[in-house]
């Protein structure tokens, strides 16, 4: 990562900081850029803890990689005694989750626990825009989204590192004894490009666990 990607990364995160603490709607912020939590003030604080990683994928800003903001939210119990465990929730907990993508177009894709539904943004008019309603459906306008994928996105980097389960998965995809076509691999290395892919073409995005990753990286 250069020194200009990591300035990225920090100016990001003050630019999310600043538009959260400031909504008057947050409690608790948790960013991937921060070590510890921020305790929003009591004039300014609200009732929800947002979790995020404001710039996931900075890596790939060099090579035009499309890249994105991660995010979820929770709800806390009294936003006039707000505490780090209140953030220490599991995810079925969310009141909402999605991410942002900035490539060739800007999406934002969120769900809300009913769906998962694509917003792409008009410069135009500043205003995202509902193109994908309803994405696990098998048609979103006129793209169309098969039940069932064809590709995989992992990491083959890491295969030495992989569990047998994990390992005889990955052969499996790539040689499968049933009779079946072979997925086709697509990995882009950025989460929020691979996840975006697999949501529309459908298919499997794996960052497991291993021996150097004991606890995987992915997180809610």
């Amino acid at each position: 990562m250069t020194q200009e990607q990591k300035k990225l990364d920090v100016l990001s995160n003050e630019v999310f900081v600043k538009a959260l603490v400031s909504s008057g709607r947050t409690c608790i912020l948790v960013s991937e850029e921060d070590e510890e939590a921020i305790i929003v003030e009591p004039s300014k604080r609200g009732k929800y803890c947002v979790v995020f990683d404001p710039l996931d994928g900075s890596s790939n800003i060099g090579c035009g990689v499309s890249i994105g903001t991660i995010f979820g939210i929770y709800m806390i119990k009294d936003a006039g005694a707000a505490r780090l465990e209140d953030v220490l929730q599991p995810g079925k907990n969310m009141l909402a989750a999605g991410y942002c993508m900035y490539g060739s177009f800007c999406m934002l894709v969120l769900s809300t626990g009913s769906g998962v539904n694509g917003f792409t943004l008009d410069p135009s008019l500043g205003e995202f825009i509902l193109i994908h309603p309803d994405i696990k459906a098998s048609h979103s306008f006129n793209l169309c989204i098969p039940k069932k994928g064809k590709i995989y996105s992992v990491n083959e980097g890491n295969a030495k590192n992989w569990d047998g389960p994990t390992a005889k998965f990955v052969e499996k995809c790539k040689f499968p004894k049933d009779g079946s076509p072979a997925k086709s691999l697509r990995y882009i290395g950025s989460m929020v490009a691979d996840v975006h892919r697999t949501l529309l073409y459908r298919g499997v995005f794996l960052y497991p666990a291993d021996k150097k990753s004991p606890n995987g990286k992915l997180r809610l």
